[in-house]
């Protein structure tokens, strides 16, 4: 299945994406924002031009279902006035429009002041003068004309009916987010920031029992243009012996991986159905991904830790009774898991976050111990912080910037060691690849966790695909269980393209990285149904 995909904007033409706003007209009317603010009673301001560029294609067999290209262009200006927050934005992008909406975000903020029990504490921030900052890519993909996109993916489609499916759906995702930020602390930052996502489901059908069986594509949303769609030599690794699975780095080979998906959902159809116990697990860097996100990334945003936040997926276990004890086992001394917005490829690479901080690389688990959190300006004085961590973001100019996941990853295993040679020391295990449905508490504690791609492993072999492979655990027991990981040879990113958060809800883009990764001992169930 597609994910339900968030559209902002106007729709556009292909060419006009292609257009750019002038970096002095930008200047010009953030300056007014800010000398608005100040003017009305503002002792803090920061204002955010953005430019949201979107574009979808959705294709299935030998039909291009839809095609979008959405243009989102606006004002957000956001104060600090009587210790208070206030915020407003507009999309009429005039000095008189950007002077009324920092009035209003001062009025705002001065009316929220006769409720605020305590003044808002904002971290320090270096002022950086007038800098820029783009996505490092190698070619624009919204200069690559449509129809070679679209080419692109019924050509999948097409590798994925000849090697035996009976449906397949694929789509390519891009984003171009043009974003200037400016504010009373002397910053005006001008950032280009790209992102890109190839998918595809598919489906084989067995037409005597009506039985079907289906594939995700072993795709990662990634930070970087149209190269990441261009298969490169020393770009793929080699996945285990005897499941013919292929990853990807920093490229991606669409008709390579729809081909054995067809081949792969046609197995499954005939796959030995698990038998539930105890195993160990093999999580390949495209599953664990998400496993780290629902686990890891989310229960350590410190606004979920403060009972602040609680929408999608609820709080967190991780209290600051268990940060601050010191000795808190959230892993084995085998998981080391830290948080860096500065990761080559990934989605939450920028050089600034959405409150002009520089953004930085630190660790959340040290050795199994958790050590901190995820912290922006207005929060880093609750754990003792003297600066942000640099995770602050909006999903659009009309959208208030809160704290948001960084790329969250488990650092590789030092030791040299191949996926072959991690699996020749499991007796009786299950290789995973892949995402699939799951599902945690509201404390992000209890969870269970499916995957698209499933093999028996037995005396250090894979001897066979499965299905019907659900794993259940606790945070805490599963991160303890933690017996390795791959060296960094095998290390790639897996990633969150739509990863919703807060009330009204806003959508941002974070990558995981891991290399595959052995858990001993985990609780598998059987997921077949029953009738």
């Amino acid at each position: 299945m597609m994910p339900s995909i968030p559209v902002f904007g106007d729709i556009i033409s292909p060419e006009r994406a292609l257009e750019q706003v002038d970096p002095a007209l930008k200047k010009r009317l953030a300056d007014i924002a800010l000398n608005t603010a100040k003017s009305s009673g503002a002792s803090y301001a920061d204002v955010r031009i953005g430019r949201y560029l979107q574009q979808y294609i959705f294709t299935r067999e030998k039909q291009v279902q839809n095609i979008v290209n959405a243009e989102s262009y606006g004002v957000g200006v956001r104060v600090l006035a009587n210790g208070t927050w206030g915020f407003a934005a507009t999309s009429d992008v005039s000095d008189k429009g950007i002077a009324k909406a920092a009035n209003e975000a001062v009025a705002i903020a001065k009316a929220n002041a006769k409720l605020q029990k305590e003044p808002v504490q904002l971290a320090p921030v270096k002022s950086y003068g007038e800098v820029s900052w783009k996505t490092p890519i190698e070619k624009n993909a919204f200069e690559v004309p449509i129809n070679e996109k679209a080419d692109l993916l019924l050509a999948a489609n097409a590798k994925a009916m000849e090697n035996g499916a009976n449906f397949v759906n694929s789509a390519l995702f891009q984003v171009n987010e043009q974003k200037y930020f400016a504010s009373t602390d002397g910053s005006y930052i001008d950032q280009d920031i790209h992102r890109i996502w190839p998918n595809f489901t598919v489906t084989a059908v067995d037409k005597t029992s009506g039985k079907f069986r289906t594939r995700e594509a072993l795709s990662a949303p990634m930070g970087m243009g149209w190269e990441y769609m261009i298969p490169k030599a020393g770009e793929k690794i080699k996945g285990p012996e005897g499941t013919g699975l292929m990853g990807y780095r920093y490229a991606y080979d669409m008709l390579e991986d729809a081909a054995l998906a067809a081949k792969q959902a046609k197995e499954k159809l005939t796959a030995k159905s698990v038998a539930a116990g105890k195993y160990d697990l093999i999580l390949d860097p495209n599953h664990l991904g998400l496993t780290i996100h629902e686990s890891v990334g989310h229960p350590l945003e410190l606004d979920r830790v403060l009972g602040y936040e609680a929408n999608y997926a609820g709080t967190s276990f991780a209290t600051l009774d268990k940060w601050k004890s010191k000795n808190f086992k959230y892993g084995s001394d085998k998981v080391h898991i830290f948080a860096d917005k500065t990761q080559k490829g990934s989605l939450g690479l920028v050089g600034w976050d959405d409150e002009g901080v520089k953004t930085k690389q630190w660790d959340l688990i040290k050795d199994g111990i958790l050590v901190n959190y995820q912290a922006i300006r207005d929060q880093a004085h609750i754990i003792g912080e003297k600066e942000s961590h640099g995770c602050c973001y909006a999903d659009n100019w009309s959208s208030v910037q809160f704290q948001r996941m960084p790329n969250v990853s488990l650092a590789p295993g030092k030791q040299k060691m191949n996926v072959d040679q991690l699996i020749s020391g499991v007796d009786k295990g299950i290789y995973i690849a892949g995402r699939g449905s799951y599902s945690i508490d509201q404390q992000r504690y209890n969870f269970q966790f499916g995957g698209t791609a499933f093999y028996e492993i037995s005396k250090g072999k894979i001897v066979g695909m499965l299905e019907d492979v659900a794993y259940q655990s606790n945070t805490q027991e599963f991160w303890n269980s933690c017996a390795g990981s791959c060296d960094e040879s095998d290390y790639r990113l897996f990633g969150s393209f739509f990863d919703g958060k807060g009330q009204p809800s806003q959508v941002s883009a974070v990558s995981h990285g891991s290399s595959h990764t052995r858990f001993n001992g985990v609780n598998v169930i059987n997921t077949a149904r029953k009738i």
